[in-house]
């Protein structure tokens, strides 16, 4: 994990106060980065969102979706906790703690747009720091690819309508032509994109070359995120500083799926006879987020000054710390994951 990677909750919380400094200081700059939009589709954060997403897909190799015969087990699994439960569970989450038990610490008309955030950031499987995830885990790597490869794929054609059926549910207005064109404009163009760059280094330079282009690309994408963050509370600053209680709340409900889809990951892979190095980034990957695309499509969605855009971000401050923690839980337990019934009789 680099150095960035370790101590992402760190950089999140001085983009807080980064942001919300230069928000108050440079309230027409803000305002005018804010208007800079195209069909609704605001220019410079779709930008930087390209510049975060595309060398995180460059690393995904979607050949690899032909090995799903290999561990179809661990990939069942997967595929059921990311697109059947998490979703789902994420929005009762949210409409139980922010629509209900929460809401009188929260702003009145913010509240549907926190609980579309929430939904936002379940319904997009992590696409690149599972990779991390799956290596501390001693996960195996040819799963772990395979696995992101399908979700991405899924993502192409599930995303918009998982999305818009749960706003529907939790009675929030669906922008449906926002949400396509969210859609095409970071998932269908910048996996188009990545995977024309990955093909052409990999037949210039091989697998090295490929690697010194993730190098070069690495910290471009870095300060994007950074970028994109203090864009983001540079607008939210008054909420915060209004109620501080609000990033603590909307934790809550995040940090339950989190630990509520990777226990309910690990524990289906035991069942099902799964060895632990399917297992535990079944685990990974089902309870973290792609909260780069879940941030983007916020904006585009319900604009920078939203609770939708917050609650995803508040994601992202939370993911690093959440995640090593269920890293820490499924290491500790391989011995009594390896004393299940179905796992011992396929070893």
């Amino acid at each position: 994990m680099s150095l960035f990677e370790r101590y992402l909750t760190l950089w999140v919380a001085l983009c807080i106060v980064v942001g919300i400094a230069l928000g108050q200081f440079f309230p027409t700059l803000f305002h005018a980065v804010g208007r800079a939009e195209v069909a609704h589709v605001n220019l410079p954060v779709a930008a930087l969102i390209w510049l975060m997403i595309i060398p995180m897909l460059i690393k995904v190799d979607f050949a690899a979706i032909a090995e799903v015969r290999r561990h179809w087990r661990g990939i069942g699994v997967t595929l059921f906790i990311n697109w059947a439960v998490k979703p789902f569970s994420m929005a009762l989450l949210g409409w139980l703690f922010v629509g209900h038990l929460f809401r009188p610490w929260l702003p009145a008309d913010q509240i549907e747009s926190y609980i579309a955030g929430l939904i936002l950031l379940a319904a997009a499987p992590c696409t690149a720091m599972v990779f991390v995830w799956s290596n501390l885990s001693d996960g195996e790597p040819d799963f772990t690819l395979t696995q992101v490869a399908l979700n991405d794929t899924i993502m192409l054609v599930a995303f918009a309508p998982i999305v818009g059926l749960l706003l529907g549910l939790s009675a929030i207005i669906v922008p449906w032509q926002t949400l396509l064109l969210s859609v095409v404009l970071y998932i269908l163009v910048p996996v188009v994109l990545a995977q024309l760059v990955r093909r052409a280094s990999l037949a210039k330079g091989g697998q090295a070359g490929l690697d010194r282009l993730l190098a070069r690309l690495q910290p471009a994408s870095l300060v994007a995120l950074l970028a994109t963050l203090v864009m983001l509370f540079g607008f939210q600053g008054e909420q915060i500083i209004a109620q501080p209680l609000i990033i603590a709340l909307l934790a809550v409900p995040i940090l339950i799926q989190v630990y509520f889809n990777s226990g309910l990951a690990y524990l289906l892979n035991r069942a099902v006879g799964e060895d632990h190095r399917i297992a535990a980034p079944s685990a990974l990957i089902g309870a973290s987020n792609f909260f780069e695309l879940a941030v983007a499509a916020a904006i585009s969605l319900f604009g920078f000054s939203s609770g939708a855009a917050l609650a995803t971000v508040v994601g992202v401050l939370i993911e690093v710390p959440v995640m090593l923690s269920v890293v820490k839980i499924v290491n500790a337990s391989k011995g009594w994951y390896e004393s299940g019934a179905a796992v011992s009789r396929r070893r």
